[in-house]
């Protein structure tokens, strides 16, 4: 018991040093309040955010995207993911919790949505974790179905290190043990979330063989799972972003699905790698039919401007031309709309 209540200890050290030293909070462009409903027939996709670590579903600058995003394209109607109604407790989800059941909740959410469930498709968005997590969601239900999905800064390949500690912070380092020392234990896998898409390529048999989340994500075991790829091939668009000095992600070229050699700094692209060349999870089907695009940005991680976020808004998300017959899912955001001024 002693043991146990170290560790629980220990990682509630790691939530604090991620979050106040280590990931910086997201930077987004300051609320602007949303343009006039449009008509029906030009009524945009509904969009889903994920938020990274150490973020919650109701931040102000999380919330700015939406605002945004409806100011770009008027009618926007965007639901951001949550993993506990309370703020505090949606935070705290992003370092402690098993990713696997946190999916399994966020599918159950968007299929049961009044909205949601209701429209043609989706759009999605996913910040840092949150767009692996926000892939996930699409190879593993894509119920309702994700058309265009972007990715800013996120670790689709995993994360190779942990970040460095401070020489006098002696929390961090004591996590920093925590972490490395007991990385693939069944409570670190099943308890801390970025130990769940760590992958050293240096160390793959025990990534295989232990990792809780990445590894089936990536269908990299043997066994594959079709219906991850079929998904996938589902996509109009697959986008993902990398930002320019991002120095949070460790490599930051996973955001690309590359994977780099730590001795020597070799990046191996996409392209050149088994899960490409054998179509483990039908990207290379996207990318022969011009749907999967590399892009980067400015700044370090998570340092998104409102330029940034309009051109993806305006390239990516534009209303498509009478999306559903009358009465159908575009109705459902005006009655949802009323129910929540009855509460």
């Amino acid at each position: 018991m002693v043991r146990l209540g170290l560790i629980v200890s220990c990682i509630w050290t790691i939530c604090y040093c991620i979050h106040g030293a280590i990931i910086p909070q997201a930077h987004f462009a300051p609320a602007i309040k949303p343009s006039t409903s449009p008509s029906s027939s030009s009524i945009p996709l509904p969009l889903v955010i994920w938020h990274g670590l150490g973020d919650n579903y109701k931040a102000e600058g999380l919330r700015s995207v939406g605002v945004l995003a409806n100011k770009t394209n008027p009618g926007t109607f965007t639901y951001y993911i949550r993993l506990d109604p309370d703020p505090s407790g949606d935070r705290t989800a992003t370092f402690l919790g098993n990713v696997n059941s946190q999916v399994e909740k966020v599918c159950a959410d968007l299929a049961s949505h009044p909205v949601l469930s209701k429209a043609p498709a989706i759009n999605a968005i996913g910040f840092s974790q949150g767009g692996q997590f926000i892939r996930a969601y699409v190879e593993r239900c894509n119920d309702p179905p994700v058309a265009n999905l972007v990715t800013f800064g996120s670790q689709h390949n995993g994360i190779s290190e942990f970040q460095n500690c401070e020489a006098d912070d002696w929390a961090c380092q004591g996590w920093q043990g925590l972490l490395r020392g007991n990385t693939w234990s069944a409570f670190v896998q099943n308890k801390l979330v970025p130990a769940q898409y760590f992958r050293n390529p240096k160390d793959l048999e025990n990534y295989l063989e232990h990792s809780n989340f990445l590894a089936d994500l990536n269908n990299e075991r043997t066994i594959k799972n079709n219906t991850y790829k079929k998904n996938i091939q589902k996509l109009e668009r697959f986008v993902m972003y990398v930002f320019e000095e991002d120095k949070t992600v460790v490599p930051k070229e996973s955001g690309w699905f590359s994977e780099v050699n730590e001795t020597t700094q070799k990046v191996t692209k996409l392209q050149d790698r088994s899960i490409y060349v054998e179509d483990w999870l039908g990207l290379r089907s996207l990318d022969e039919r011009d749907r999967l695009e590399f892009r980067t940005t400015e700044g370090g991680h998570m340092q998104l401007s409102e330029k940034v976020l309009v051109d993806t808004f305006e390239r990516y998300f534009r209303p498509r031309a009478n999306p559903a017959p009358e009465g159908s899912w575009s109705n459902a955001v005006e009655e949802f709309d009323n129910r929540i001024q009855e509460l």
